[in-house]
């Protein structure tokens, strides 16, 4: 084989395939927004080694199958399948064949739609030395044979033992003749995949590395899987800023830290504009409102509060919407006093009541160059922003 042979795709998809329910064939429903065969032919269609790909399909689906095809310029027009797997791969084969005949083909179940580029290159890659590769996964749970009632047989020895998945590669013209000659010998349905009927004419075939990923989507319980696998996170990102007066006083609390300071600072509750405007950004992330409407300045309780009880209600609220907190960032604005010498003790106390890591906390700061109020040292000023994550149910 060299750079120069053209490599086609072969897609299998004319099964019925309703184990996994959904009230249609398994490789037309969604996943995550995307139905099955679309996210399996985009596999092949961006891969730069695949030339062409064609669907083997049921006739039945052809408009099922349009709303799936996409508009590479690699996809063939879908060939029908036949009566069984083995018969569809045949027919899907047979179309391959003539002047523009591929020197490789990969045959692949439309039903492994997280198919990754790097067990396509093994496959492609196996195939310089032998006449055909099928990505494998080694057998490593025990396993063990179930009678009918459901109880324990016994031990089926897994050393030696592998899965077999798709892509199975193979060069197209001994492939198509193993294909022809079980036709003729009454034997293509006897054999339990593209590789059984390659070696059954002599063929030999190598075992490549496959990937857990790349499992066959089969029962409902699979397809959960693989909606969890390829939806998409929800990450959601609040910003806060918040401003308080400086006013007379010995002391300042600044991200849950009281520092000796000259002044203090003016606010309905301890006046920590840096853990006020964090909350503001963890409240604002989850479209939960602010500060104020959770906790109004008109109302007595929170006079004098500590602003930690703020942000901890905050994290409790997100928590109860199914998010989590990913990281925060604080920054303060202000000339005096110095956030350099307390930032780490402000971050182990952010990282405290949020529940996170220290390294999942910044707390920094900037002076304004003596422009505007903060550098008038009126007051300080503070930016956050927090980023959050949906938990999966």
């Amino acid at each position: 084989m060299n750079a120069k042979n053209r490599i086609a795709a072969l897609i299998v998809a004319a099964g019925r395939g309703m184990r996994a329910g959904g009230g249609m064939p398994k490789q037309y429903r969604q996943v995550a927004g995307r139905t099955v065969l679309s996210r399996t032919l985009s596999a092949f269609t961006a891969h730069p080694s695949i030339d062409t790909v064609t669907v083997v399909i049921h006739p039945d689906d052809r408009k099922l199958y349009d709303r799936s095809a996409g508009t590479s310029s690699k996809m063939r027009p879908p060939v029908n399948g036949g009566d069984s797997r083995a018969a569809s791969v045949l027919n899907g084969i047979r179309s391959l064949s003539g002047d523009t005949s591929p020197d490789i083909v990969l045959i692949h179940d439309a039903a492994r739609p997280m198919i990754g580029a790097e067990i396509i290159d093994r496959v492609v890659t196996a195939l310089h030395d032998t006449d055909g590769a099928v990505a494998m996964l080694p057998a490593i749970d025990a396993m063990r044979m179930v009678n009918e009632d459901g109880t324990l047989g016994q031990n089926v020895p897994r050393d030696g033992t592998s899965r077999a998945q798709t892509p199975q590669g193979f060069h197209f013209a001994p492939l198509l003749a193993a294909f022809e000659a079980a036709t003729t010998g009454g034997s293509l349905d006897t054999h339990l995949d593209d590789a059984a009927v390659a070696m059954s004419a002599g063929m030999a075939v190598m075992a490549v590395t496959g990937d857990p990923l790349n499992f066959k989507l089969t029962t409902p319980e699979d397809f959960s899987m693989a909606e969890r696998l390829l939806a998409q996170p929800d990450i959601r990102n609040g910003q806060g800023y918040d401003v308080h007066a400086f006013c007379e006083g010995d002391t300042v609390t600044l991200c849950g830290i009281t520092i000796p300071h000259d002044k203090g600072l003016k606010g309905h509750s301890d006046a920590d504009v840096g853990l006020h405007t964090l909350t503001d950004a963890i409240l604002g992330a989850a479209a939960a409102g602010d500060i104020g409407r959770h906790f109004p300045p008109s109302d007595p309780q929170w006079k004098g509060a500590d602003s930690a009880i703020f942000l901890t209600r905050a994290v409790e609220i997100i928590t109860e919407m199914g998010f989590a907190l990913s990281n925060v960032d604080i920054t303060l604005i202000c000339e005096r006093p110095k956030i350099g010498p307390h930032s780490e003790a402000m971050r182990a106390r952010v990282g405290e009541l949020c529940g996170l890591e220290i390294d999942r906390v910044s707390v920094k700061a900037t002076t304004t160059e003596r422009l505007g109020f903060c550098g008038r040292e009126e007051g300080i000023a503070a930016l956050a922003s927090a980023t959050l994550i949906k938990i999966a149910p």
